[in-house]
């Protein structure tokens, strides 16, 4: 939340939490569900004005000077994945304080510098995880990744047989949500 500045209403990587077992042997299983960056995505054709598409990496990008907030791509995602921002602030209700000054700091979605109520920013219009894009551009990891506490999130090339991610998909402990759609989630868990 904190890298992509993002609003009240607005998750990247929702986790949502699940007990297992039965007394006295319970624990809890994560499952973070950011966007599955599909092979076949269907947000992609939702788009009546083509604000969305699958890059060549294999990232779903969103343009925001694109993007015209109808939310026709939303339901489109059978993960629920993507969120529309609709202007609020964490702190615009707080007496005496109104909006702080950070929630105006520009945000670097998709590698570029916008604030969010600038035309091109992301207010009024639909987000979604884009693995930071503008971090791996310059050669980071996500987020996500490096502050993983559990160091249970990985990132990398597919397509690089020698690749630890690479590696790790060929386990037999490997599983995607809803494979049953259809759109070849790019997003594997270990189980």
């Amino acid at each position: 939340m904190a890298e992509n500045r993002l609003p009240p209403g607005v998750v990247y990587r929702p986790v949502s939490e699940e007990e297992v077992g039965t007394y006295p042997q319970v624990s809890y299983r994560f499952l973070p569900k950011p966007c599955m960056q599909c092979d076949d995505p269907p947000c992609v054709p939702a788009c009546p004005y083509e604000a969305t598409w699958k890059r060549k990496d294999g990232i779903v990008e969103i343009d925001y000077a694109l993007c015209v907030g109808c939310e026709k791509c939303i339901p489109a995602c059978p993960y629920g994945s993507r969120h529309k921002d609709d202007g609020y602030f964490w702190t615009e209700n707080t007496p005496g304080q109104g909006k702080m000054p950070y929630e105006g700091l520009p945000v670097y979605e998709w590698g570029k510098k916008t604030t969010r109520d600038e035309e091109a920013g992301p207010m009024d219009k639909v987000r979604k995880c884009h693995f930071c894009l503008h971090r791996i551009e310059r050669g980071l990891l996500p987020q996500c990744v490096t502050t993983c506490i559990g160091r249970a999130t990985y990132f990398g090339d597919l397509e690089d047989p020698s690749s630890l991610v690479a590696e790790l998909i060929k386990q037999p402990n490997v599983m995607r949500l809803k494979e049953e759609a259809g759109t070849q989630p790019r997003v594997y868990y270990l189980v």
